[in-house]
């Protein structure tokens, strides 16, 4: 398919040359081109599941390794491989439900003490069936009580695993239905990535209460929507907006804010240390949301964590649940921080005389370190206010469970060497 693989090459020299930044608009893209991964794709007769899998799996690899920093990408290939197999599961828990096989015994109440009911054992088959490659491998993955119990009181039931494993009637319209299922739950994840700012600004009214001061740094559009639903909610409330050097995205804030109708005062970074006492409460948005509820967020809110629980200030995150990543910040595949061009702190022409290598050492007399991003741990974040909610930090791993399967946490395969 060689508009696909165009469409996929186009996408990773974007996200290499980092021509797309924030989390909303790399998570919405990849998903876009997952959901165009899936409907393009040829599904063998048996195993189309593993097939869609092995698809998007191939095609996330590559998204991941372009923009490592990036983390939204890997959210949303996790997603969508928590989506397939979901979809899998309803389609075949649906396929077995059709059976009718509650008429093939008729002491109910004893299958149910013994544990090894019909409709427990075809809902147990049809969970293991995505790795199982044949019929052995399927019963092999079940507990032998529940083997037993299959072949003793319903063999009817291995026989229509039989069929479904050797017979390719059905699977065309299995297989088109599964497609479908994918596609249509991964525009509602688009459609949830469009609204998360409306959703997490409807919770405004909650937090934002009359004659508070709030502080932020920087810009976040998902502060901005923060501010501007309680000020609808006629809310008179002032915010502190740190600069956010070196990229001043809080000069931008600051506008947006003004020109609201939002009582705002701009401060410089340095300043933060000294007027976070006189606040109420510091809104932050973030990057990523890790696992154990630690946050990467833009540079220099490590720092205003850190002032804030001096003064015991309570530090409230803002976030998307596209941007829960299900990783921890040790795990190999996590790029806590990148480099942003020394562009944004000096011009060249400037110091362009002390560029010359000294001493004959081979190395430059001047380095310019330009990191992006801060890692602010779980224990300095008092709430995380999603699309679903708010939460503790401590809370992301019931958030993890319910968006991501175990099975997709790591994405990169080793290398052999």
């Amino acid at each position: 398919m060689p508009d696909m693989e165009i469409m996929i090459n186009e996408f990773v020299a974007q996200l290499t040359k980092r021509k797309i930044e924030g989390s909303q608009a790399t998570a919405r893209l990849t998903a876009e081109l997952l959901r165009t991964v899936v409907s393009q794709q040829r599904l063998p007769p048996t195993n189309q599941a593993m097939a869609l899998i092995e698809a998007v799996r191939g095609v996330g690899e590559r998204l991941i390794s372009a923009n490592p920093v990036e983390l939204a990408v890997g959210n949303i290939v996790r997603r969508v491989l928590h989506i397939i197999r979901e979809e899998n599961f309803s389609v075949l828990t649906s396929d077995t439900g059709n059976l009718n096989l509650s008429a093939e015994t008729d002491d109910e109440d004893t299958d149910e003490q013994d544990n090894c009911s019909v409709p427990s054992v075809a809902a147990l088959a049809a969970r293991n069936v995505l790795r199982a490659p044949s019929l052995h491998a399927l019963l092999e993955t079940m507990p032998n009580s529940a083997v037993a119990c299959t072949e003793e009181k319903s063999n009817f039931f291995l026989k229509r695993i039989v069929m479904s494993y050797s017979f390719p009637a059905e699977k065309f319209a299995r297989s088109r239905k599964l497609k479908l299922d994918v596609i249509e739950a991964v525009n509602e994840l688009i459609d949830d990535i469009d609204t998360c700012h409306e959703q997490i600004s409807e919770q405004a009214v909650e937090h934002i209460h009359q004659n508070k001061v709030i502080l932020t740094l920087g810009r976040s559009r998902t502060v901005l929507e923060f501010f501007c639903a309680a000020k609808q909610k006629q809310r008179s409330f002032r915010v502190f907006v740190a600069e956010g050097a070196p990229r001043y995205q809080g000069h931008v804030l600051a506008k947006e804010l003004v020109a609201r109708g939002v009582q705002t005062t701009l401060i410089t970074d340095s300043a933060v240390f000294s007027l976070v006492s006189r606040v109420n409460m510091v809104l932050v948005g973030a990057h990523a949301v890790m696992a154990n509820g630690g946050i990467i967020a833009p540079i220099g809110l490590n720092m205003v964590a850190l002032a804030a629980r001096k003064y015991a200030v309570p530090f409230v995150v803002v976030a998307g649940i596209h941007k829960l990543c299900p990783l921890y910040p040790h795990d190999p595949e996590v790029s806590l921080n990148g480099m942003r061009s020394p562009s944004e702190l000096l011009e060249f022409g400037k110091f362009s005389a002390n560029m010359e290598f000294g001493m004959g050492s081979g190395a430059p007399l001047l380095h310019v370190v330009n990191p992006a991003f801060d890692y602010v741990p779980p224990e300095l974040v008092n709430l995380l206010i999603t699309d679903v909610g708010g939460h503790n930090p401590s809370y992301m791993y019931r958030l993890i469970a319910d968006y991501y399967s175990a099975d997709d946490f790591v994405l990169q395969r080793k290398s052999t060497s």
